[in-house]
């Protein structure tokens, strides 16, 4: 249960109407009407501690959202509080543009040091759908100073999320994504069919087939693949077979195309792995990180590159990459990312130079491998509900696929009801539950979901 020592204020039963009717006819939240008077309220949280929310209608919730997947230490953590007063006492920011500091130098080198080997180049930015958007600007003035402008064209895969900029929806599914209502308004780009599901399936000759085809048709024009790396996010929480990556990762180097993974959602050991590129072994020229970055305490993308994008870029035309957010390398958000980075690895390697075997081996992976345990047991009831259409498990996320769509709100009051915050979309039930969560918290996650997932309601 949470820590409420020291968020004792309650609000009061007025005081919580009123604050419902002021967000309900003036903020407008995400994917969301505003205004409506049958649209359904929003759930006011007071506080939060730990694994779990404090809402003022409900009391103590677990938050098996890790808040939109980034809280992975819960919250008010005291490490991570502490780095914010550190670093607040000091400055809270700063412009990066002819200026630096020791929060974003250190993290730059902890980031270099612990993702794919190769990663050398660091460029910090506001949010997972700018880093998309860096990347793709990276990609593309890479190959304009090359003297190959024509390569502008990206290739992605249908099923695939990559944010709500311009440029990041100009990637995500075209046809079954968020972003359809906007196709007139965006760059046309090259999509292939996602990978076949299942992680430990064979190869499929005639996908990989088709995707040789892809390649060779487009490759003059293409800049760069994009692609979430083994688990696709929002696009359906599909999980395919690392061997694909390295499949996709060999056709980009025989046909000259950038390679640029999005480990948004899946960096920072959500998978099992530090970052889901390592179940395939393969090292990206771009990658994108964000949302667990901090531990969820603030805003902070990062992108980055290999010496080859770097060194190309800032050997063209421009000479220098034609980008600077106003907040980048905000230094309370990277004193912040660099505490939560160490404090996932458990112990403070942050004067080595390379990344070691041992890294591989830490605490955080038996964690992540005991919740994947607890989670493919505890839902496993699910497998056998008629209206379960399939439960997939990998690290800390739970899919539960439903056959039709349940209804949300009647959803989400049976699982607030059982002691769980969760935010189903379309047919998708799923959970990535923080890493601090103890046994008897997934136990309660998983329950939650069972009951009411078999609730005939829905």
């Amino acid at each position: 249960m949470p820590n409420t020592s020291n968020n004792t204020h309650k609000t009061s039963a007025s005081a919580l109407r009123q604050l419902q009717e002021i967000d309900k006819s003036t903020v407008w939240h995400p994917y969301a009407s505003i205004g409506q008077v049958d649209s359904p309220e929003n759930y006011i949280v007071e506080s939060a501690d730990g694994a779990y929310l404090q809402l003022a209608q409900h009391g103590p919730v677990i938050d098996g959202m890790s808040s939109w997947w980034c809280a992975m230490h819960g919250y008010n953590h005291p490490q991570l509080n502490q780095a914010v007063v550190q670093q607040l006492s000091k400055m809270s920011h700063v412009m990066f543009g002819g200026l630096s500091h020791e929060p974003g130098i250190r993290l730059a080198q902890r980031l270099q040091e612990i993702t794919p080997e190769g990663l050398n180049k660091v460029f910090f930015s506001d949010s997972g759908s700018v880093a998309v958007e860096v990347a793709i600007k990276m990609a593309l003035q890479y190959w304009h100073s090359q003297g190959q402008s024509q390569k502008h064209k990206m290739l992605s895969l249908m099923n695939g999320y990559h944010g709500d900029t311009f440029g990041a929806m100009s990637v995500c599914d075209p046809i079954n994504g968020m972003h359809h209502i906007f196709a007139n308004s965006m760059p046309k780009h090259i999509f292939a069919d996602a990978p076949p599901q299942g992680l430990t399936a064979e190869l499929d000759p005639q996908y990989i087939a088709a995707l040789r085809q892809t390649f060779e048709q487009h490759h003059q024009d293409l800049a760069a693949l994009i692609l979430e790396p083994v688990v696709q996010g929002a696009g359906g929480m599909r999980f395919y077979a690392p061997a694909y990556l390295k499949v996709l990762k060999q056709l980009c180097e025989e046909f000259d195309v950038l390679f640029i993974a999005d480990e948004i959602a899946t960096g920072f050991g959500r998978t099992g792995k530090l970052f889901a590129c390592e179940h395939a072994d393969i090292s990206p020229d771009i990658m994108c990180l964000g949302k667990a970055l901090t531990g969820g305490y603030m805003t902070l993308a990062a992108t980055l590159c290999n010496d080859r994008v770097a060194d190309g870029i800032c050997s063209g035309e421009a000479g220098v990459f034609m980008h600077g957010p106003t907040f980048m390398g905000n230094p309370l958000a990277c004193a912040t990312a660099l505490a939560s980075i160490e404090l996932l690895l458990t112990n403070d390697q942050a004067s080595s130079n390379k990344k070691t075997p041992a890294e591989k081996d830490l605490p955080w992976k038996d964690n992540i491998t005991a919740i994947e345990a607890q989670l493919t047991q505890g839902l496993a009831p699910l497998n056998h509900s008629d209206n379960v259409a399939e439960v997939r498990i990998m690290g800390a996320i739970a899919v539960v696929e439903m056959k039709e769509a349940p209804d949300k709100e009647i959803l989400q009051a049976k699982l607030i009801e059982h002691g769980v915050w969760l935010r189903p979309f379309g047919k998708l039930v799923y959970a990535m539950p923080p890493f601090i969560c103890s046994p008897g918290e997934i136990a309660t996650l998983c329950n939650a979901m069972v009951i009411a997932l078999k609730d005939s309601r829905l």
